[in-house]
């Protein structure tokens, strides 16, 4: 019988690299209206959906803002797993996300909702809380915790 040659095995790091920064004068996030504050500029005026994480610390302090997914027009296939590497990088006690709809209707697709179920299961194996999930929409925005999906 013959033997296999060994296999190399790489050694990393794992790495989140600071982009640029904002400053936030809020300093925490009290309510969907806060949250709105910090998310519209990254979402207003984008003409496919984006998909953005904001890792928060215990104080419910912004720690990191990432784009996880840029869609289409009228969609954008979100992962559980891109949403939270972000969150697991900046050691985040809980998370808050934002997507837009271009369109300017706020109205949550039956996509939304499962996405923002997923992200809550996902969020509670990792202990990783899911405070949120604002859709914004011409200047405008609707909390799904508000409507009770979370």
């Amino acid at each position: 019988m013959k033997s296999s040659p060994a296999k190399r095995v790489n050694i990393v790091s794992v790495k989140l690299v600071k982009e640029a920064s904002i400053l936030y004068k809020k300093r925490s996030i009290r309510s969907p209206q806060d949250a709105y504050e910090l998310a519209k500029s990254f979402l207003e005026d984008k003409d496919r959906e984006h998909f953005i994480v904001v890792s928060l610390d215990t104080k419910n302090q912004p720690v990191s803002i990432n784009t996880c997914h840029i869609g289409s027009l009228n969609a954008s296939i979100v992962s559980p797993r891109e949403v939270m590497k972000s969150a697991i990088l900046s050691s985040a006690a809980s998370i808050m996300v934002f997507h837009n709809h271009p369109s300017g209707d706020t109205s949550p697709s039956q996509e939304d909702i499962s996405v923002t179920s997923r992200l809550q299961d996902a969020g509670k194996l990792m202990g990783i809380e899911l405070l949120d999930h604002l859709i914004i929409g011409d200047g405008k925005y609707l909390s799904l915790k508000e409507k009770g999906y979370i």
